[in-house]
């Protein structure tokens, strides 16, 4: 059985920051994982200046994520706190590596900024330059039991190893139903819906659909699967590429009200 067994949350200064944490305690509690609840600060110092600053910024940042972690219902799920000063994307992966995360649970905009945004920039960078599988939860949105999965996506060619281990974890602790959405997009190849054993054994049932893009497949046939997650595919020519060439994403270019797990196939 594929576990989840560790969760990391980046937590920003966002007005939504505690309803985002209590879902990531709410989903890491019914996947049986621990959380790690973690901020990195970078520090731009001139010669010369106050050589404690760093030991200050990283005693503000625990008390700053600690006061958080205290405003929610931890429900007996294993809550570690951390603080990092780096470069963010860097930073991350290195977090990543030494604490063997397998999912980050973000929000879609770290710091309270315009309305018409879906991905911020910090979230946007994690999501663009990292290949770690990450949960896209939509503001305000609270915990419920993941009964469908959408999965979406315009090749079935899936060649890294334990890329669908995320999406295989979430289906096996809420025992899930996984749809399959193959889109025919301008640039399909003839083998692009081979479906291979690995995606067979997770899938319940699979729809092709033609479409310019997967997003816009997915906007025509959600509402019909009416799933608690979308699932879609990070590649080096997918999904984000043309779509996310910014790091910020503009709702108007993708907004779906459901979380949204990535997963990384490069």
């Amino acid at each position: 059985m594929d576990h989840i067994k560790n969760i990391l949350v980046p937590v920003g200064s966002s007005k939504n920051a505690v309803s985002h944490l209590q879902y990531a305690v709410d989903f890491a509690k019914a996947l049986g994982a621990k959380l790690y609840v973690v901020q990195v600060f970078n520090v731009y110092t001139k010669a010369g200046t106050m050589i404690k600053v760093d030991h200050i910024l990283e005693a503000e940042s625990l008390e700053f994520l600690n006061s958080h972690v205290a405003k929610v219902d931890t429900k007996g799920v294993e809550v570690i706190v951390k603080a990092f000063k780096g470069k963010l994307v860097d930073t991350i992966e290195l977090a990543c590596k030494a604490a063997s995360i397998d999912l980050i649970v973000l929000e879609p905009r770290t710091n309270s900024i315009k309305d018409e945004v879906y991905l911020g920039k910090t979230s946007g960078k994690i999501i663009k330059q990292t290949n770690i599988p990450a949960l896209i939860v939509p503001e305000g949105y609270k915990f419920k039991k993941v009964s469908k999965i959408l999965m979406a996506t315009k090749s079935a060619k899936i060649k890294k190893e334990g890329a669908l281990k995320p999406l295989q974890g979430i289906k096996e602790a809420f025992n899930a139903h996984v749809d399959l959405l193959l889109v025919k997009t301008p640039f399909h190849n003839a083998d692009d819906f081979d479906v291979n054993e690995e995606l067979a054994s997770v899938i319940s049932h699979r729809i092709e659909s033609d479409n310019p893009t997967t997003y816009q497949g997915v906007l025509e046939h959600y509402k019909a699967f009416n799933p608690d997650i979308v699932c879609v595919v990070r590649r080096k020519r997918g999904f984000f590429t043309k779509l996310w060439e910014k790091n910020t994403v503009l709702k108007k270019d993708f907004y779906i009200n459901l979380p949204v797990l990535v997963l990384d196939v490069k």
